[in-house]
């Protein structure tokens, strides 16, 4: 009988052991699993707090509550807006949207139609000038703002400076643009400050290239205008001739080293010379950074001074990538030797320059358009194939300089969410604009008018009717005008849809802004963790956890036009990483709606978590 026993404990301790082994075993390659999606969801950089959030505005639009929208129409016909028009209320709408900087866009001084001779400004050559109101970036004197944004065009500069007092005094930050790449083809400073010499002065015409000219030259050869270029849409003009002199000729702005450009040319702009040799040197560098650089680099450094003193918080610097990164480099220390809080914004697009733009060339931010943008916008859009699983890549291919990542979903050179070439429908911009405001610790970008849903229809004149907004011409922008409400800035006129929209990004913008863990907490993206997930679809659904000391939370974006239910994989190992309970439920308040949502954390590492999401909604559950 003690045999018979004792022969089955020994059978049953096997039994028991070889159970005990397996599920062992069973663990540890669910930990070797997790371990390893971890290194392709977990971020590895060291969070630094750049959670700033922009407001851009198109400078002349914004204000404009003129509602014609005549096709090619004056600035009389369709009226401009004005600096100030931008007061108090603006301001203070805008603070509290979430926004902490204001970029004001179109400010510098460009070539315009309107006449302004009476005021000693010369009149602007319509043949290189694209549009009524010219593009903004064709600066034509860096010491001077556009007259059609003063009320007083006599005293533009002092109106310009006002409002940067009244944006300081509302707590809000300036930013304005820097195009060192190009200038007008007609740039002549009669604002400068005594004693500073004006681009290509002293310029050696004779040769194409030469360190120390300000410009590139086609020597012994005058400047042709692009033929087929009709300027005003036809309306006649006294300086639309198609004669315009210029010789010799300079290379346009967009590198094109030929007398007669195309109209696809950036032909109305002339190239700055870095002392990099694009005439015959195959790029080559020109310049001892550690000696006497070019004259360019001087000259630019005193504008940049120039603006700085007068309280200009931060510079976007246009297609910063056709700079060379020797001059950043040289440049941004001095600048913040005069104001250390001052911010430089970077528009580059090659992902393989990011590194160098940012650790070299010492900017603080750079725009994300190339990453999360086009990923974002691929799903926003429904474009076959696209996924919110192909997130995951983009930002991990970014990390250690995420913090760094300027995002966004508009901007005067994208088309509106709102717009038919776009989402054709304002409300994918809520779980966009969530994902991007959260995903990383640098900043974010709002543009006027996406907060109520401006779709920017209707052919403006040089701009067509493409989905933008335009920056060349004089227009009204109508859903905007609706907030604007005869400056009031309370959206009087706004439909209830467009007040829920705004509010919607009033909420999460602010949530963003605040959030200890979306500032400077570490991230775990749970895209990965959800992959074979039948109840969480990887394509239209996003999930990731933000965590700091003191906060966790976990965002998830609904990107579909229904309501969702899904259960939301998050491993034991993700759970005790940010330091949550696995063994209960855990009530969780929405940053951006204040609701309460009871995360299940005992189902979570297996089953998942439930949660239900209306359309195109998002939360921001802090824990």
């Amino acid at each position: 009988m003690i045999k018979k026993y004792a022969s089955f404990y020994i059978l049953l301790s096997i039994t028991f052991g070889l159970f005990f082994t397996s599920c062992s075993s069973h663990d540890k390659k669910e930990k070797e699993k997790v371990d390893k999606l971890l290194k392709i969801s977990a971020s590895t950089e060291k969070i630094e707090d750049h959670k700033i959030i922009i407001y851009q505005m198109m400078t002349r639009l914004f204000g404009n509550t003129t509602t014609t929208n005549k096709q090619w129409g004056t600035l009389k016909e369709n009226g401009v807006g004005k600096f100030g028009d931008i007061n108090d209320n603006a301001l203070t709408s805008i603070k509290d949207l979430g926004a902490t900087h204001v970029w004001y866009t179109g400010v510098i001084e460009h070539a315009v139609i309107t006449d302004y001779r009476k005021y000693g400004i010369p009149l602007d050559d319509a043949d290189v000038v694209k549009g009524r109101a010219g593009s903004p970036y064709a600066i034509k004197d860096y010491y001077d703002v556009n007259p059609d944004l003063a009320n007083n065009v006599t005293n533009r500069v002092e109106e310009f400076e006002a409002l940067i007092k009244r944006t300081h005094d509302n707590g809000l930050k300036v930013i304005v643009d820097f195009v060192p790449n190009h200038v007008a083809r007609k740039y002549h400073s009669d604002k400068a400050p005594k004693g500073v010499e004006d681009l290509g002065k002293s310029d050696n015409t004779k040769v194409g290239f030469d360190p120390n000219n300000n410009f590139y030259y086609i020597p012994g050869k005058p400047f042709k205008v692009p033929s087929g270029y009709v300027p005003l849409g036809g309306d006649k003009f006294p300086t639309s001739d198609g004669k315009f002199k210029e010789v010799p000729a300079k290379v346009s702005g967009n590198g094109a080293v030929t007398d007669a450009p195309t109209v696809n040319d950036w032909f109305e702009t002339v190239r700055l010379n870095y002392g990099v040799n694009h005439i015959s040197g195959n790029g080559e560098k020109v310049f001892d950074v550690n000696g006497d650089v070019p004259s360019t680099w001087k000259k630019t450094l005193a504008i940049l001074t120039y603006w700085t003193n007068k309280g200009v918080d931060g510079f976007r610097c246009d297609m910063s990538e056709m700079v060379p990164v020797e001059y950043w480099a040289w440049m941004i220390p001095q600048i913040k030797k005069i104001n250390p809080n001052i911010r430089f914004i970077a528009e580059v697009y090659n992902p393989n320059e990011y590194k160098n733009y940012i650790f070299t060339g010492k900017f603080d931010y750079l725009y994300d358009k190339v990453g999360v943008y086009d990923s974002l916008r691929a799903v926003m859009e429904d474009r076959p194939g696209s996924s919110l699983s192909h997130l995951t890549n983009v930002w991990k291919g970014m990390d250690g300089f995420n913090n760094h990542m300027l995002r966004f979903l508009e901007n005067h050179d994208e088309q509106r969410i709102a717009s038919k070439e776009f989402s054709n429908n304002p409300l994918p911009g809520i779980p966009g604009m969530a994902v991007s405001a959260a995903l990383g610790s640098g900043p974010v970008m709002v543009y006027f008018g996406q907060e109520v849903g401006e779709p920017a229809k209707g052919e403006s004149g040089f701009s067509g009717d493409d989905g933008r907004s335009t920056i060349f011409d004089y227009w009204g922008i109508p859903e905007h005008q609706k907030w604007v409400n005869n400056h009031k800035y309370d959206g009087g006129q706004l439909s209830d849809a467009q007040r829920t929209l705004r509010k919607r990004y009033k909420s999460l913008l602010n949530a963003a802004k605040n959030s200890e863990a979306i500032r400077k907490g570490d991230l775990i993206d749970l895209q990965q963790f959800n992959r074979t997930n039948a109840n969480y679809d990887v394509d239209k659904t996003y999930a990731f956890i933000r965590y700091s000391e003191n906060e966790r939370v976990l965002v998830i974006a609904n990107f579909e036009n229904k309501k969702v239910l899904s259960d939301v994989i998050i491993p034991t190992e993700v759970i005790k990483i940010i330091n949550a309970s696995e063994d209960s439920d855990v009530k969780a308040r929405d940053l951006i709606s204040g609701k309460t949502i009871n995360l299940n954390m005992k189902k979570a590492d297996q089953n998942g978590t439930p949660i239900e999401l209306d359309a195109y909604d998002t939360y921001y559950l802090a824990f």
